[in-house]
């Protein structure tokens, strides 16, 4: 059969219930459970079969079975107890924004990612960025945000994964159907569904906008599988992260530009553009093209527009990570663009130059760099090494002033919390809490939790995981064809009393899946301790194109086969959403061992410390800042290795030793009463700790407030007066720049002296400003503590101008600075001059400086 499309006939629901059809195209349902519920009430089966997918639990549902529970009493009592909910939510009294922010209710939010992870039903992501990106938009509808995102609705999503009997992974790519999933058309303010297009080299590509509703937040994914593209168009947007450069780079286009057309088309006036990642970054040039042509400016002008309401994350510190294509393939797809930017060839190349050790290229980071007024990492430690890694973009500053701050990740808490944990919650913190997850004072109560009940919550979820785990292992081996001795085996693999470590993520190599069998004999030890028996509980996909990542996942897979380890350590395949749901909330301990600082923030032990579980980390990403002594352990130093080997070998010990000495120790110390007391108080601690700090609802209000909102208002200026800001920012970039080389800086001050702590000293510069005025920049005194050449406390103090602001003979203006001896020990100083102007979104914008 030639098949022109696919239709879902859905059973006929009866009146009283027909509002869970409702219910199933607003993903609200995910994060509540007893809205899972009702649908598995529809059809257990289906249920699971589905992946839980509320809409294709109801398309398969059998109409007897609708009918039956029309009369159920149970079944209505909770179903219109989850309308009532449901209703309320959508039509809130009042949110944390209305609340706030009301008067920027309709300064919409565009949030443009390359994945969102929402639910295991909907794989359209492939690992911690999605998953991030998933919760951003749950927890903008929680707090109700005036926010929508942009990406893309891949037919084929990322792959499923199978491991073969050797413990080879396999890449299994399903299509999607669409009419059995959340999905439906965008239509624009007519009512007519929309099709936007982008140029690609030698024609147009074209994509359907689908919609998805997640609690109050519109989602906009886009899909180029439509009949008006070639067979190889269709496919552009097949899969995520698939293929080479060239589909890579076209993506990329579709993303940006296309989804720029697309808020265009729904009659969508972004106030605020989050490119997350750099593969949005293309929405920097469709902006700028638009301005260049409707506003007849110059390409710098609409770019200070555009960058003025941009925002962007970066959430890589692997070079890997950040997209770089040849200025070849860029010139191919981009040659009939940059003439529309009134741009030519070298000053477009120009945007996103990257120099590296193998050449240069056209980086995606850099350019929504340059194409935005603010930029983060997603953790403190983060942003230090993203402020390092791009610090060549502001050559003349210091790393550590380059405007590259932090918002260090969390977690949408109803998404990761599990049932059994919410309602012991319920129970013991103050009413309300699950809508003030942000504030400390709430988990405080975690305190009043008793022992007993708390342990015996673990317990149970920890029981449900490894029945859980025993059923995908039995599943696994049945597929391999195995003997009734190994299906035998995957019914007891696992003991519920033995302390269970959990390692669950991307299987990149930097994340060291494999350092725990760095010496197996002594991890055979630990795990078969007759006294502290121990487990591990691995799952994990690496990329389809990262063979070292996969023999990885071969490797810890032939270790689970080998008699020492079989039981004691299991892969679990096709790692998911649903899984890690279970692992995050089942396992004893959280285990992450990253290449410090590689690992950007992490989220899934954060997840792991709302449920109770302590954290066994490196003190990389999120955990740098989180781990405060009593919350879990730290894995290894603060500091870097010049040797690879040197480094694995030491974490591997510092891994083995806190596993033996600290983690094993305290789980089997146990009281009269069978209970581990002070393993109890780490859980309660890292609940305490974890749960507000780290949770999505802190990390959205503060990009709100630190990002969105300025990001707002800088807009409103620079658009003030036909973009008055704009225009005059353009002209006075170019004047300085074109007039710096022939500023000059001398000063002089003390040096070699000895100071009592809170003398003062005076420093005195004389400055030449060529072309410029004292008006365009400012002087400043930069002073820092001196520790064996490692300059800490850096502080910046501006310089007077003397004489009545007349300058010598020489031409040279006067400044003066009192120093005072802030620090003891060794202090340094310098002068510098750097461009200043009231306009600027940052004062380092220009990346320029002139040194004494």
């Amino acid at each position: 059969m030639k098949i022109l499309g696919r239709l879902a006939v859905f059973p006929t629901i009866p009146p009283r219930i027909e509002r869970l059809y409702e219910l199933a195209y607003n993903l609200w349902w995910v994060w509540n459970p007893g809205v899972q519920a009702l649908y598995a009430q529809v059809s257990a089966d289906l249920w699971e079969r589905t992946e839980h997918n509320a809409v294709a639990t109801l398309a398969g549902a059998n109409p007897e079975r609708l009918e039956a529970l029309a009369t159920d009493t149970e079944f209505l009592a909770r179903y219109d107890a989850v309308l009532a909910e449901f209703d309320a939510y959508m039509n809130p009294t009042s949110t944390w924004f209305s609340e706030r922010h009301a008067p920027d209710h309709e300064r919409v939010i565009a949030y443009f990612s390359a994945e969102f992870g929402l639910h295991e039903s909907l794989p359209i992501y492939s690992g911690g960025l999605g998953v991030l990106s998933g919760d951003h938009c749950k927890e903008a509808s929680d707090l109700g945000l005036p926010f929508v995102g942009v990406g893309f609705l891949y037919p084929q999503g990322y792959f499923r994964q199978r491991l073969n009997r050797e413990g080879q992974q396999e890449a299994i790519y399903e299509k999607l159907d669409f009419s059995q999933s959340p999905a439906q058309p965008a239509r624009d303010p007519y009512g007519r569904e929309i099709l936007i297009s982008v140029e690609l080299p030698g024609r147009s590509v074209f994509a359907k906008i689908w919609k998805i509703q997640v609690g109050r937040v519109p989602l906009y994914l886009m899909d180029t599988d439509v009949p008006q593209n070639s067979p190889a168009d269709r496919v552009l947007s097949a899969r995520l992260y698939g293929g080479d450069q060239e589909m890579r780079i076209a993506q990329e286009i579709v993303l940006g530009i296309g989804g720029v057309r697309a808020l265009r088309a729904l009659g969508i006036d972004a106030s605020v553009w989050h490119m997350n990642e750099g593969h949005a970054a293309f929405l920097g040039l469709e902006r700028c093209r638009e301005l260049v042509n409707g506003l007849d400016v110059d390409f710098e002008v609409a770019r200070q527009i555009a960058a003025a309401n941009a925002i962007f994350t970066t959430h890589t510190p692997v070079a890997a990570g950040n997209d770089v294509f040849s200025f070849e393939l860029v010139e191919r797809y981009f040659s009939s663009f940059w003439p529309q930017l009134r741009l030519d060839r070298d000053a477009f190349m120009d945007l996103a130059r990257e120099e590296a050790r193998w050449g240069s290229g056209f980086s995606m980071t850099v350019l929504a760099i340059r194409l935005s007024a603010r930029r983060n990492g997603v953790s403190r430690l983060h942003g230090h090494v993203s402020r390092e890694m791009w610090s060549f973009l502001w050559p003349d500053i210091e790393a550590s002033e380059a405007p590259i701050g932090h918002v260090t990740n969390g977690v949408h808490t109803a998404s990761w919390l599990s049932p059994t944990m919410g309602a012991l919650y319920d129970r013991y913190l103050a009413p309300g809490w699950r809508g003030d997850v942000d504030n400390p004072d709430r988990w405080r109560r975690v305190a009043d939790i008793p022992d007993e009940e708390l342990w015996e919550a673990h317990q149970e979820v920890k029981e449900q995981l490894i029945s859980y785990a025993r059923r995908r292992l039995a599943r696994q081996r049945a597929r391999h064809g195995e003997g009734p001795a190994i299906m035998s085996a995957a019914s007891v693999a696992l003991n519920p009393e033995a302390l269970t470590l959990g390692f669950a993520r991307r299987f990149a190599t930097y994340k060291r899946a494999t350092m725990l069998f760095r010496d197996p004999d002594r991890l055979a030890r630990i795990l078969n301790d007759p006294e502290r028996p121990v487990q591990i509980i691995f799952a994990g996909k690496a990329h389809p194109a990262d063979a070292p990542g996969q023999d990885f996942i071969r490797q810890v897979y032939a270790y689970a086969q080998t008699p020492e380890f079989a039981g004691k350590v299991v892969f679990l395949e096709d790692y998911d959403i649903d899984m890690a749901r279970r692992l995050v909330s089942g396992c004893d301990v959280w285990l992450n061992t990253p290449i410090r600082p590689h690992e950007a923030s992490g989220t899934s032990g954060q997840k792991a410390g709302l449920n109770g579980l302590p954290n066994c980390s490196v003190l990389d990403g999120w955990w740098e800042e989180g781990y405060n002594g009593g919350n879990g352990w730290a894995v290894g130093e603060r500091r870097s290795y010049m040797d690879a080997d040197t480094r694995d070998a030491a974490d591997a010990l510092a891994l083995y030793e806190t596993i033996e000495r600290a983690i094993a120790p305290l789980y089997y110390q146990r009281d009269a009463e069978g209970l581990p007391r002070q393993w109890i108080a780490v859980m309660k601690e890292s609940i305490r700790s974890v749960a507000p700090e780290f949770s999505m609802s802190r990390m959205v209000k503060q990009y709100y407030t630190e990002y969105y909102l300025p990001a707002i208002r800088y807009g409103e200026r620079v658009d003030a007066h036909h973009y008055a800001l704009a225009r005059e920012l353009a002209a006075w970039s170019r004047r300085v720049r074109a007039a710096w080389s022939e500023t000059r800086v001398e000063a002089e001050g003390p040096s070699g002296e000895r100071l009592s702590e809170g003398e003062p000293a005076e420093v005195r510069a004389r400055v030449w400003f060529g072309a410029l005025t004292p008006d365009d920049a400012r002087v400043e005194l930069v002073t820092a503590r001196d520790e064996n050449g490692i300059l800490r406390d850096q502080r910046v103090t501006g310089m007077t101008l003397v004489s009545e602001g007349a300058p010598a003979s020489d031409g040279a203006y006067a400044y003066v600075a009192r120093m005072d001896a802030l620090h003891t020990g060794g202090v340094v100083y310098g002068v510098r001059l750097v461009p200043s102007h009231p306009g600027l979104s940052s004062p380092f914008e220009l990346g320029l400086a002139r040194w004494a």
